[in-house]
């Protein structure tokens, strides 16, 4: 299959906002009530693992900021190829030609690892459950659209690039890639949010810990 480099010669698609289940139109609703849910949780509660175990909490700890790392590192390397195209071309090289989701799947690890960085397994796990639960929505439906819109190509592309999680042996780099820098900075934000959060889940761990914020629930 010949990757090609990517031209701006189509405007992006705009999505209608009716369209598809009401899971995909209240995108950005359910991700600010459960993000709310998971702040609420930590002002209000504190690690018992950390507490019982403190050097598997600081396990944890140092897990979550490895995998917040290679989170934010992981959706920059993909915003260089993504940013500006995503429906107008298919991207097909670099981290797209590895998984045809790679955006989600580094933004899997990077969630991971903030939600490591409670020294906890509960928050984790609802995060894992949350992701798994709702972007396999968001996937299929923008995986449709691409097919609509590339056809032949996309239908070649799925065969050789696996959905999700990635498949090392094919990765292809092109030695020139025209980027856009404009795009790319405000990728470049929202990769970021992948680390700061572990600054302040520590600082709110201290302020338990001196019992400046009360705790009236332990959790695992």
């Amino acid at each position: 299959m010949k990757r090609h480099e990517p031209t701006t010669n189509q405007p992006p698609i705009r999505l209608k906002k009716e369209e598809g289940p009401i899971v995909l139109r209240k995108r950005i609703f359910l991700q600010l009530v459960f993000i709310v849910g998971l702040v609420f949780m930590l002002l209000v509660s504190a690690s018992e693992t950390g507490r019982r175990w403190p050097l598997f909490g600081a396990l944890l700890f140092s897990t979550g900021v490895i995998l917040a790392s290679v989170g934010a590192v992981g959706r920059l390397w993909c915003s260089v190829y993504i940013a500006g195209y995503k429906m107008s071309v298919l991207v097909m090289q670099g981290p797209y030609s590895l998984s045809r989701n790679p955006l989600y799947f580094f933004s899997l690890i990077g969630a991971t690892g903030v939600a490591l960085g409670t020294k906890t397994l509960l928050i984790p796990v609802l995060v894992i459950v949350a992701f798994a639960t709702y972007y396999p929505f968001v996937i299929r439906r923008e995986e449709a659209e691409l097919l609509r819109r590339h056809a032949n190509t996309f239908s070649v592309y799925r065969q050789m690039v696996p959905r999700f999680f990635p498949k090392r042996s094919g990765l292809f780099e092109p030695n020139f890639y025209t980027s856009m820098p404009k795009v790319i900075k405000r990728h470049v934000i929202n990769a970021l949010w992948f680390v700061w959060p572990l600054g302040l889940i520590e600082l709110v761990d201290m302020l338990h810990r001196l019992k400046i914020l009360p705790t009236f629930l332990w959790v695992y």
